[in-house]
């Protein structure tokens, strides 16, 4: 006799969940894939999830998270740019420690606004705010940032917010660790309208 009874498929467990995930999630997945607050909060306490930020979470037996502070804010700002002395950072060409994440957002978005990690945003212009753009992959998660001649440019157009002794060593350091693209450099900084201002750092090869 046949079995016509219908087998629903097994629920998966709050820990698979987040495996099928790529064991990363932030509250609002978690609770839009079907767990609960109170599910959550369980992982937690048990020590199976770990929060990397406020209301992000990754299951606990993954490797340690290699840039945290990043990854917390390209998963909430996935549009969000990595940007001044930030890129500078990200790219080796500054021995400054920044003390917040400076994140470029598009001139009509709203700033950035967290509390952890502390962040700086700024509005740029669709032009400056589209050019220059690289992606890495940080556990899993895509991070905006501008390459090395794109923040160049950035960095000359804000120099008198984040110092012109900070700009000037950037560009020291790009050319001992980088391969220079004077071209790259000029193009951008035309977008940027900082060429008549960085023309004459590159043509006295400093």
């Amino acid at each position: 006799m046949a079995d016509n009874t219908t087998h629903t498929p097994k629920a998966l467990s709050p820990e698979a969940v987040f495996r099928a995930h790529g064991g990363q999630m932030r509250m609002s997945e978690a609770l839009a894939a079907g767990l609960n607050r109170y599910q959550l909060y369980r992982l937690r306490d048990a020590g199976v999830i770990e929060p990397i930020s406020r209301g992000l979470y990754r299951l606990a037996e993954l490797p340690p998270v290699s840039e945290p502070d990043l990854l917390s804010v390209a998963s909430r700002y996935p549009k969000a740019v990595v940007c001044l002395i930030s890129a500078l950072a990200w790219h080796s060409i500054t021995t400054q420690i920044p003390h917040r994440i400076h994140l470029a957002v598009n001139r009509r978005a709203r700033l950035p606004d967290i509390e952890y990690p502390p962040v700086q945003g700024y509005r740029f212009s669709q032009a400056a705010f589209e050019a220059g753009i690289e992606q890495a992959q940080i556990d899993g998660t895509t991070l905006n940032v501008y390459n090395p001649e794109k923040t160049l440019a950035d960095c000359f157009k804000y120099r008198h917010k984040i110092g012109q002794d900070i700009v000037l060593e950037a560009l020291q350091l790009y050319k001992q660790r980088c391969k220079v693209k004077p071209a790259e450099l000029l193009h951008y900084a035309r977008i940027c309208r900082v060429d008549n201002v960085m023309r004459p750092y590159l043509e006295a090869g400093l």
